[in-house]
């Protein structure tokens, strides 16, 4: 059992929460059984090595299990050395140190997507991650992060995925005039998500939500740029009928991405 928080093998897992360790070693942190559970169930060939408390391993035997099977290296630890591990305050017993694993850009069209999610500077890690939930929860084809957007990699990126990291496929670090020139050579229709757009329902009762489409979203701040807008086919909005003053970005790509798969699948089973 690791019982010193300050030992080497100890920092060298906490650092994994610096962007500078994760390129250099190619890894990052996992945390939560939830998380743990789904690499372990998707992709366990991605976890290198699973620490957890023996109380956790006693809470949650599906997880000593499935490691097992997968033949990973687990080390149990303290409660102290655990927290010293992780990036969150309440790690809830688990923490794993995966491969990083992003898809090419050009196997994600390769393989003719018909929804896609793009994100174009989108700093705030939780919402990342959590457009990265949505469009997995609305059946996406494929999540791509722009090279001005969060690392993927980061423990709250991650978190906020709850997992869906390990369902869809991920691609980081191009830029965007590539990624939306491959779009549109696959066949999709770039929609940009930004207040300055039409109405999400004229774009619905247009038919446009039906095909194959590839979402763009901006920065929390400042949406999407006059230049990035006059890449896109076309700039919808989603309404706001209270009196919100405005709405969460990943909350409204939620709403774009859902519309997308409503519209698709009505047409499937026509």
């Amino acid at each position: 059992m690791l019982e010193n928080p300050r030992s080497p093998r100890v920092r060298a897992v906490a650092k994994l929460a610096k962007k500078a360790a994760r390129a250099e070693s190619g890894l990052f942190l996992l945390e939560g059984p939830q998380a743990v559970a789904e690499a372990l169930r998707f992709r366990p060939d991605l976890v290198v090595e699973l620490y957890g408390t023996p109380s956790a391993f006693d809470r949650h035997p599906d997880i000593a299990e499935a490691a097992d099977q997968a033949d990973v290296d687990v080390e149990f630890v303290t409660e102290e050395v655990l927290d010293s591990m992780a990036d969150t305050v309440t790690p809830q017993g688990f923490v794993a140190v995966c491969n990083q694993f992003p898809t090419a850009l050009k196997d994600i069209f390769a393989a003719r997507p018909r929804l896609v999610a793009i994100l174009e500077e989108v700093r705030d890690p939780g919402n990342a991650g959590t457009i990265v939930r949505a469009a997995d929860a609305a059946g996406a084809d494929a999540v791509i992060f722009s090279g001005r957007t969060v690392d993927l990699y980061n423990p709250k990126v991650v978190r906020s995925s709850t997992g869906s990291i390990f369902h869809l496929p991920v691609a980081v670090g191009a830029g965007l005039d590539n990624v939306l020139e491959r779009a549109r050579a696959a066949g999709l229709t770039v929609l940009g998500a930004d207040v300055k757009g039409e109405d999400l329902l004229a774009a619905r009762n247009d038919g446009v939500l039906a095909q194959p489409t590839a979402w763009l979203f901006g920065n929390e701040a400042h949406g999407l740029d006059d230049e990035q807008l006059a890449l896109t086919d076309r700039v919808v909005t989603v309404p706001i009928y209270g009196h919100a003053e405005s709405m969460n970005l990943a909350t409204a790509a939620s709403v774009c991405l859902y519309e997308s798969a409503f519209a698709q699948r009505s047409t499937d089973h026509e």
